[in-house]
């Protein structure tokens, strides 16, 4: 079974807090129910539009094969079953910064950013320079 890094369900809070700077993409800023973390993410909403007030299941993963195994790093369409399978906007990126205190995690999906602000004790997990999937679900 995937064990998976961090788990919570958001509510979309505003978009675009500084400005619409693409026209494809928008950041969102979210706060999540049991964590209370504190996310800004960028999202192509061209394919996946989120707006003030949605919620979403977000589960940060390192592998998405099903057995825990570490993923290769390559796509293989194939008829294989993965933790993809269960969520409609997936993307891969890497860890590049992690503070102290009231953790701040960033990560790069392609340059699409993410920054995630959460308690120590719920980050464990992270570390910086690890790949990463993140996984999202609308509830």
């Amino acid at each position: 079974m995937v064990e998976t890094l961090l788990e919570d369900i958001f509510r979309v809070e505003r978009l675009d807090p500084d400005g619409k700077k693409f026209d494809k993409v928008s950041r969102i800023e979210a706060i999540s129910e049991q964590l209370e973390m504190y996310m800004q993410l960028d999202v192509n909403i061209d394919i996946y539009p989120l707006h003030v007030g949605e919620k979403f299941l977000m589960v940060l993963a390192s592998t998405l094969n099903l057995d825990g195994t570490p993923d290769s790093g390559y796509f293989t369409q194939g008829g294989r079953k993965s933790l993809a399978d269960k969520f409609e906007y997936v993307m891969h990126g890497k860890s590049y910064r992690i503070s102290d205190n009231k953790v701040e995690i960033c990560a790069s999906f392609g340059g699409l950013l993410m920054l995630l602000k959460a308690d120590p004790s719920d980050a464990q997990k992270l570390e910086l320079d690890q790949r990463l999937f993140i996984l999202i679900r609308k509830v």
